[in-house]
């Protein structure tokens, strides 16, 4: 199991990740589908080879095909729109309405459930510090039905996968 492969190699000092990690992997709150589409988005947002190869080994197996390329292109997508969006919100009103230009075509149709593929688009703008677009897709996900308690799993896995990256980076840099 890569998630346990993952927890089996962070430090004494990042025990409560381990912790984490583990908990939200048993999580409940979303689908099988939603968690781990939002795990391999995430891990693909914490830019730690390490983390992505493990948890999209173990995605691999709790994921259909189409689910997986989605995750993996929520997290490509987000990825250029959070730069874009901060930017826009960096430079001020004089760009509030300056036409994007950038194709997005992959959140008109992502292959999966539009609300799951928003709630990872989400988790990784967290990941992203992207004020703007978490509001929006949680703008998004909540209209479709998704409770606040949905949206902070989410999140939570989000924060999870983030720190366990930086534990492993920190561990593999200083081995």
């Amino acid at each position: 199991m890569s998630v346990e492969n993952l927890k089996n190699s962070l430090p004494e000092y990042a025990k409560d990740l381990k912790l984490n990690l583990g908990s939200l992997a048993r999580s409940t709150e979303l689908t099988e589908q939603q968690l781990w589409g939002t795990f391999l988005a995430c891990a693909a947002a914490s830019k730690s080879a390490t983390v992505l190869r493990e948890i999209a080994e173990e995605a691999a197996d709790n994921l259909s095909a189409e689910a997986y390329n989605a995750a993996l292109g929520a997290a490509s997508i987000m990825g250029m729109n959070n730069v874009a969006y901060r930017a826009k919100s960096f430079l001020g009103d004089e760009f509030a309405q300056v036409r994007m230009g950038l194709r997005m075509n992959i959140i008109g149709n992502p292959g999966v459930e539009k609300v799951d593929f928003e709630l990872w688009s989400l988790a990784v703008s967290t990941i992203n510090g992207c004020h703007d677009c978490t509001a929006a897709h949680d703008a998004v996900v909540r209209k479709e039905g998704m409770t606040k308690e949905q949206v902070w799993e989410a999140v939570k896995v989000a924060a999870t996968v983030q720190g366990v990256a930086q534990a492993i980076v920190a561990s593999e840099t200083l081995a």
